[in-house]
């Protein structure tokens, strides 16, 4: 990150901030990718359809849109200290309690409510780097935040599959979901709201942090709801995500079922290529927010976060369409896991947009294009799930994702970062 001017010796507070969001990072994606690797124990077990078990996806991300824009507007106000605690703490709660499921109608009502109670957690993260980095810095941290998320998803199979050999699936949803809890009473113990309330943040790092800080204090009175939702970068912002979530549910639902099925892996060679797509994401994820951060200071925001993700969506698109189309298993899969890599380049650019335009209402505005992200994580694996059982055919909707990849780059041409903030 860029070097902080000598004002006395700095403390590095913000740096253990990021730590304990990237952290969290890793967790939501522990919890979010097991039960991918666990479908087909649970389909048996429970005697699930394909059908039946996309749902099961597909009510995790249902009740995340629904509470998403609600958890970013009560974190607006209330700050991300008390908000996370609760996130996390409830989200664990339901980790654990997926493996306490005894049918389709309750492993339906618990993913629900994990999913109602996960909503709002990256937005949070969005805050919370509002309030503790600077412009220049954000997209790196973003970067980091993503780069955290997916590293924990890439290696959440190959974890998943050597515990399969040795504990039931219900116990790995157990040891999974305790792990939250340590880290919201760690967060709830250590972590301020503004770096102004902590105690461990000195002078020289506070006049740092505060000096490129667009957003400040919590949001007040009323949200311009109306301003919101007419603003065009906005609903370009929710389109281009709408897409991007689309294609990223594939690789933490179906993703492993494909590979085994239409492609013929097992075992081992399953567990690595499954959590390629998230491995080579963490690359990806590090690169777009030192790109985006980069272009952003030498052509102004509007470039800096336009380029990345349009370039980003495009190269996924052909990337994907060509992996489907190619008759090598390995080389479709590598080609597979670089789309999903391509469309993770954009993270950094996406969320700092948000921010960038949201400036004390953040949260809303993270929340409002997460949300469309969410609407698009919902119809993916229910529409994979009905092509492959009623068609057999693995290749259509693979092919889906690829043209919804190329439209959401189009998207990023009315994407304008730099306008200054929407609703302060």
């Amino acid at each position: 990150m860029t070097a902080i001017p000598a004002k006395g010796r700095p403390s590095r507070t913000r740096y253990r901030v990021l730590a304990m969001v990237v952290l969290l990072s890793a967790i939501t994606y522990l919890d979010r990718v097991c039960i991918s690797v666990t479908a087909p124990s649970i389909m048996q077990d429970l005697g699930l359809s394909k059908v039946q078990m996309s749902f099961v996806f597909s009510a995790f991300t249902t009740a995340y849109a629904i509470f998403e824009i609600p958890t970013g507007w009560w974190g607006d106000r209330a700050g991300t200290r008390i908000v996370l605690t609760r996130i996390v703490a409830w989200w664990s709660t339901f980790t654990m309690l997926t493996g306490a499921a005894f049918n389709y109608v309750s492993m339906l009502s618990v993913r629900f409510l994990f999913g109602s109670g996960e909503a709002g957690a990256w937005p949070m993260a969005a805050r919370t780097f509002s309030r503790w980095f600077p412009v220049r810095e954000r997209g790196t941290a973003q970067g980091i935040f993503f780069m955290g998320a997916h590293l924990a998803g890439g290696l959440t199979p190959l974890l998943v599959t050597a515990l399969l050999t040795r504990f039931q699936w219900r116990v790995l949803f157990l040891m999974f979901g305790s792990i939250g809890f340590v880290w919201a009473i760690a967060w709830q113990r250590w972590f301020r709201n503004s770096p102004r309330e902590h105690p461990a943040v000195n002078a020289a790092e506070l006049a740092y942090i505060e000096e490129g800080v667009a957003a400040a204090g919590k949001a007040e009175g009323r949200t311009h709801w109306g301003r919101l939702l007419r603003n065009g970068t906005v609903a370009a912002l929710c389109a281009m995500y709408f897409t991007q979530s689309y294609g990223f549910n594939f690789y933490v639902t179906w993703m492993p079922t494909y590979l085994k099925s239409a492609r013929g892996f097992s075992s081992l060679t399953l567990g690595i290529l499954a959590g390629l797509p998230l491995t080579l994401s963490v690359i990806a994820d590090l690169l777009g927010g030192l790109t985006t951060d980069r272009l952003s200071r030498r052509f102004g925001l509007r470039i800096g976060r336009a380029a990345v993700g349009g370039a980003s969506l495009g190269a996924a698109g052909l990337c994907m369409i060509s992996g489907t189309l190619v008759g090598n298993p390995v080389l479709a899969a590598v080609l597979i896991a670089l789309a999903a890599a391509s469309s993770n380049f954009l993270l950094s650019a996406a969320w700092g947009t948000c921010v960038d335009i949201g400036g004390t209402h953040a949260g809303v505005v993270s929340a409002a294009m997460n949300t469309s992200g969410q609407i698009g994580g919902i119809i993916c694996p229910i529409l994979v799930g009905y092509v492959v059982q009623h068609f057999s055919n693995w290749s259509a909707p693979l092919l889906l994702t690829g043209c919804l990849y190329l439209a959401g780059a189009l998207c990023w041409l009315r994407i304008d970062a730099g306008r200054g903030r929407i609703l302060d």
